[in-house]
């Protein structure tokens, strides 16, 4: 998640990177839900899911650094267009639902606080994934306004830009890779 802030941080600057923040947090908002109904449970469970969530995400950011990487060769005639905002909070939220292991991290963090004898369960997730959610947004937030500073600082030339789209790509695959062959937790 945090790779994704920065990677859009550093090509798209400081607006990018704060919506990448937010749809990172609406994914979060996705596996609380889900941890919250008990179907996170089934990654759990199932190899097998976790391991197609688990390429299915690997294949995701691979495909998110292609295109970066694709934008940044078009340096000749036409202006690199960037990202629409609509298409960079899709990619945020894509990038954590299909995390598997931030789905297993709420289900194995959250329900550590929740004590039936203080009332509803569900009603205590949803307050303590509504916690998690403001905390992460103001750590995501807080790198995505740092490294736009930073993207900022040596964007001023056509190289630099194309540099920072490589290292943003580069970013990206290596978290996609990381991820293809984490082991389970």
């Amino acid at each position: 998640d945090m790779a994704y802030v920065v990677a859009r941080s550093l090509s798209q600057g400081r607006r990018a990177g704060v919506l990448s923040a937010l749809a990172i947090t609406a994914g979060c908002m996705v596996h609380i839900g889900l941890a919250t109904l008990g179907l996170a449970a089934l990654l759990a469970h199932s190899p097998l899911a976790f391991r197609l969530l688990q390429y299915a995400g690997a294949g995701y950011l691979l495909f998110i650094a292609w295109r970066l990487l694709r934008e940044g060769v078009r340096t000749g005639r036409a202006p690199v267009v960037p990202a629409r905002y609509g298409r960079i909070f899709v990619q945020g939220v894509l990038t954590n639902v299909l995390n598997p292991k931030v789905a297993l991290f709420i289900l194995a963090f959250l329900p550590q606080f929740v004590d039936p004898a203080r009332g509803s369960s569900t009603a205590q997730m949803l307050i303590l994934g509504a916690l998690f959610c403001v905390s992460g947004t103001i750590v995501n937030g807080t790198i995505a306004l740092l490294t736009a500073r930073a993207g900022r600082a040596v964007a001023g030339s056509s190289a630099a830009a194309l540099w920072l789209r490589r290292v943003s790509a580069g970013i990206l695959a290596l978290l996609a890779i990381r991820l293809a062959f984490a082991a389970r937790p």
